[in-house]
C-alpha cells in the first residue's frame, strides 16, 4: 500500500501558476462552461463533493489499513495498535514522505457503539503527541507533552451519542464522529538504546472498548475482505469513484459520522441533489453526464486551492506551507486539499511542514549542483519540540547515501560556524571531512526538501504569525 501522504506536496503551485488562470472564481466558471443546462446544480454537487472528500478518503484509508488478520507493519485490524519500531531507510516504499524523527503508534477504532479506553504510560518527559482525528479529519483532541504533560494518562473516547458515567481516573474525550483515527507520534533519536526505550513505552499503551474495562481482554482477529484494493493508492481509489458511487458512500458514512452543527447552511444546499444526513443517496439525482466529469472537475478545484488559497497556503523564500491545518471550521476546500496532500495533518500548534520543491531563485533542485541553507546566529527554527530538515528524491522517498543520513537536525550534531550560524550543505558528494557533520546528502537527480517544525514556539519570532521566516536555499557557484 502507498498512502501518498504528501505526494503532491506544494508542486501544484508552479503548475497552476503556469496556466495563467486569472482568479479562482473565473477558473471555476471555466470548468463548467461545457454544461449548457444544470450549471447551478452541478456547482452544488461539486461543493458537496469537496465537502465530503475528507470523510470518503478517511473511510477508504481505514479499509486498507485495517484489512488484515493481525497487526503487521503499517496495518492492524480495527481497534488494534500499530507500533512502528524503526525508521525507514532508502528501500522503504510503503508511505510517501516518511520521517526519521518520530515512531508512530496508531489505530483506527469505532466509538459508535461504545466508548474506547486509551491508556498512556509515563512518558518520562519524552516528547510525544497523540492527535485524535474525527472522520472529517479534524483533530478534535491532542493529548501529549504540549497539552497534557508526560505523566501517565487514561482517556475515555466516546462517540457523538454516548452518555454515561466516566470511570474514576479517566478523562472523557468526545469524538464528533463514530470513526476515530489515533495518529500518535513519539520522538526517538534512532540509536539502538533509544529504540529500546521507545519500544518499551509503545508496549505499555493500551486500547480497548469500555466493556472490557477491568477484564482480561484479547482483541479478536481481523477479517480480510478480498474485495478491498490493497495495491492502488488510496487517493487514486477515491478519485476513481463515479459521482453516484461517491455520494452513495458519503451518505452512508454520514449516518454514523454526522455533519457538524456549523455545516447547517451547506447541508441545506446539498439537499437539492439528494444528499441528506441520515438518509441513503438516490442515484437518480445525478445527471448521467456528471458521473465522471463531476469527480474530475471537483478534484481539480481542490488542487487549484494551491494557487487560489486566499492565504491558506503561503509561499516564502521557495518554501510552501500552511498554518491552517487540523481544525478547519467551514473552510471545506482547505480541508479537502490537506486531505489530498497531507492526510492526518496536525494542528499548527503541534507541527508545521514547510516544503521546498525548488530554489527561490528558480529552476529545480539538481544533484549536480551544490546548495546551502544558512540559519543566522540565534535564528534556528523556533520550536519547543524539535525541528528537522529531510531530503527526498522527486518521488518523496529517502535518498540512499554513504552515511545513511536522511535528515539534519540538532540531534545529528552539526557544527556551528565561528559566527554562530548553522550552514547545511545540500549536495550529492561529500563537502569534505571537515564539513561532513553538516552534510545532507542529495541524489544525483532531482530532489526536494521538507522542514518539520514540531511544537512551534508561539512567542515571537514564530512561524505561526509570520514573525520568523525560513531562509532561502541558495545555489553555490
Amino acid at each position: 500500500m502507498r498512502l501518498t501522504r504528501r505526494e503532491a506536496a506544494f508542486g501544484g503551485l508552479g503548475l497552476l501558476a503556469s496556466l495563467g488562470l486569472p482568479s479562482a472564481a473565473s477558473a471555476w466558471d471555466g470548468l463548467v462552461t461545457d454544461l449548457v443546462e444544470g450549471v447551478e446544480d452541478f456547482k452544488i454537487a461539486s461543493d458537496a463533493y469537496v465537502y465530503g472528500y475528507p470523510l470518503v478518503t478517511m473511510e477508504m484509508t481505514r479499509r486498507v489499513i485495517t484489512n488484515v488478520v493481525k497487526p503487521e507493519g503499517t496495518r492492524a485490524p480495527m481497534g488494534q495498535l500499530i507500533k512502528l519500531r524503526s525508521y525507514p531507510d532508502a528501500a522503504f516504499r510503503d508511505v510517501t514522505a516518511p520521517n526519521a524523527d518520530t515512531l508512530y503508534t496508531t489505530s483506527f477504532f469505532d466509538v459508535g457503539a461504545e466508548p474506547w479506553v486509551l491508556s498512556v504510560p509515563d512518558m518520562k518527559d519524552r516528547y510525544f503527541l497523540l492527535p485524535l482525528l474525527s472522520g472529517w479529519t479534524d483533530v478534535f483532541e491532542v493529548p501529549g507533552k504540549r497539552t497534557t504533560g508526560t505523566g501517565p494518562q487514561t482517556y475515555l473516547i466516546s462517540g457523538p451519542n454516548w452518555s454515561g458515567p466516566v470511570p474514576a481516573g479517566m478523562k472523557q474525550l468526545k469524538s464528533p464522529t463514530s470513526l476515530v483515527w489515533l495518529l500518535g507520534r513519539i520522538y526517538c533519536s534512532g540509536t539502538p538504546e533509544d529504540y529500546a526505550a521507545v519500544h518499551a513505552l509503545q508496549d505499555q499503551f493500551k486500547l480497548y472498548p469500555l466493556s472490557a474495562y477491568g477484564k482480561d481482554w484479547t482483541p479478536p482477529e481481523g477479517k480480510v475482505d478480498p474485495a478491498i484494493d490493497m495495491k492502488t493508492a488510496v487517493r487514486e481509489q477515491v478519485n476513481k469513484l463515479t459521482a453516484t458511487e461517491y455520494f452513495t458512500l458519503l451518505a452512508e458514512l454520514m449516518k454514523t459520522n454526522p455533519p457538524a452543527p456549523k455545516d447547517g447552511p451547506a447541508i441545506a444546499r446539498f439537499a437539492k441533489i439528494g444528499l441528506v444526513p441520515g438518509k441513503s443517496f438516490d442515484g437518480k439525482a445525478i445527471d448521467a453526464r456528471w458521473e465522471k466529469r463531476l469527480p474530475q472537475v471537483s478534484f481539480d478545484r481542490i488542487m487549484m486551492h494551491f494557487k487560489f488559497s486566499d492565504g491558506d497556503i503561503q509561499l516564502i523564500n521557495g518554501w510552501g506551507f500552511s498554518t491552517k491545518t487540523g481544525l478547519y471550521g467551514t473552510n471545506y476546500i482547505q480541508r479537502a486539499l490537506i486531505t489530498a496532500i497531507g492526510l492526518g495533518a496536525n494542528r499548527p500548534q503541534d507541527a508545521v511542514y514547510p516544503t521546498s520543491l525548488k530554489p527561490a531563485a528558480g529552476g529545480s533542485y539538481e544533484g549536480s549542483n551544490k546548495y546551502v541553507l544558512r540559519f543566522p546566529k540565534g535564528q534556528l527554527p523556533p520550536v519547543k519540540g524539535f525541528w528537522s530538515l529531510t531530503m527526498y528524491d522527486e518521488d518523496y522517498f529517502f535518498v540512499a547515501n554513504p552515511i545513511n543520513r536522511y535528515s539534519m537536525s540538532v540531534r545529528t550534531n552539526p557544527k556551528l560556524e565561528k559566527d554562530g550560524s548553522l550552514v547545511i550543505y545540500i549536495q550529492n558528494e561529500s563537502p569534505g571531512a571537515d564539513k561532513e557533520a553538516n552534510w545532507l546528502p542529495a541524489p544525483k537527480g532531482k530532489f526536494l526538501l521538507m522542514l518539520r517544525l514540531y511544537w512551534p514556539d508561539e512567542r515571537k519570532p514564530s512561524i505561526l504569525d509570520g514573525s520568523w521566516t525560513i531562509p532561502a536555499v541558495t545555489k553555490v557557484g
